[in-house]
């Protein structure tokens, strides 16, 4: 079996859950690794250098652009934000599997740039609960809700580019799914060319 580690883009719109599933997939799987994001937006009180993001200059991130030492970027609100290849690239060799939790833009660069990665996406158990959740967090005007709504619109509609759909209605059970869905892409033909080439000669 192939003993590197499988990189795993994990998408979905905001009030999907998607950082309380990986939270509970972490803590039962402490051996994957978490992708920190690299990004030239300035820390906020209680932000980490390397915890949170690996914060960085304008001019070092586009260096990092130019050299190939992202596998996805974006701007928003003028700052860069990405994932370093390197780490990601490290942690794989030594048979560690990666999350990302990146938007749906990055993952198809992802995808385009690291085609054997998997690509899951996070939903809730339909839209009306999305728009529940969204208003019972109770921190956003109904203006903002309607604009997470109609960008959730714009996510979804990306989601069949996706390897797997994961719904989120109990937290415990979606992570065990992920886990799952992880587990099966390892035992995927394309991911075992050299153990078919073994029997085939």
């Amino acid at each position: 079996m192939n003993d590197s580690g499988i990189l795993v883009v994990f998408s979905g719109p905001s009030g999907s859950g998607k950082g309380t599933v990986l939270a509970r997939y972490f803590a039962a799987h402490p051996e994957a690794a978490f992708s920190v994001s690299a990004t030239t937006r300035a820390p906020r009180p209680g932000e980490a250098d390397g915890v949170n993001y690996h914060f960085v200059s304008r001019e070092r991130f586009e260096e990092m652009i130019a050299q190939g030492e992202v596998l996805e970027y974006t701007q928003y609100n003028g700052n860069y934000y990405g994932s370093p290849a390197g780490p990601i690239r490290e942690a794989l060799e030594k048979g560690r599997d990666v999350v990302l939790e990146i938007e749906v833009e990055g993952a198809m660069q992802v995808r385009e740039r690291f085609p054997e990665a998997l690509l899951v996406f996070v939903l809730p158990p339909s839209f009306g609960e999305l728009e529940r959740r969204l208003t019972g967090r109770g921190t956003e005007t109904p203006e903002q809700i309607a604009g997470r709504l109609a960008a959730a619109r714009r996510e979804i509609a990306l989601a069949p580019r996706y390897d797997y759909l994961l719904v989120n209605d109990r937290v415990e059970e979606a992570a065990q799914k992920l886990g799952e869905i992880i587990g099966a892409a390892k035992c995927t033909p394309a991911r075992n060319r050299e153990l078919l080439e073994g029997f085939l000669g």
